[in-house]
């Protein structure tokens, strides 16, 4: 077995199937807690409709809204961004299109 294949089969350096939303993650824990998401977003004082797609991960987490989920519910802001970053990084790496750029700008690059 060649040493890429042992990296991709480290525990520490497996890739989810999917990538998590930190939304996913704050939805299981209003639920968990018995928090309404009307009462949470009014607490918050932000619309109920933001709170709900940021949950439902149709919107991102922004670094405002990770300090209001941290004030609001006592998760810290900065574990909640990187979750937000990898899953913004294993988005971008799905995209088929965005790939094929990649690898151009690799290629034109390499020639430089």
């Amino acid at each position: 077995m060649d040493t890429e294949k042992k990296t991709e089969m480290c525990a520490n350096q497996l890739k989810p199937a999917y990538p998590t939303h930190p939304g996913e993650i704050l939805k299981e824990e209003i639920e968990y807690r018995g928090i309404s998401q009307r009462k949470l977003a009014e607490q918050m004082g932000m619309q109920y409709s933001v709170l709900n797609e940021i949950l439902n991960a149709h919107r991102p987490l922004t670094e405002k809204t990770a300090l209001l989920f941290e004030a609001a519910l006592g998760i810290e802001a900065e574990p909640l961004m990187r979750l937000q970053l990898k899953y913004n990084m294993q988005t971008a790496r799905k995209d088929q299109s965005f790939m094929e750029k990649l690898a151009q700008v690799r290629k034109i690059a390499a020639m430089l």
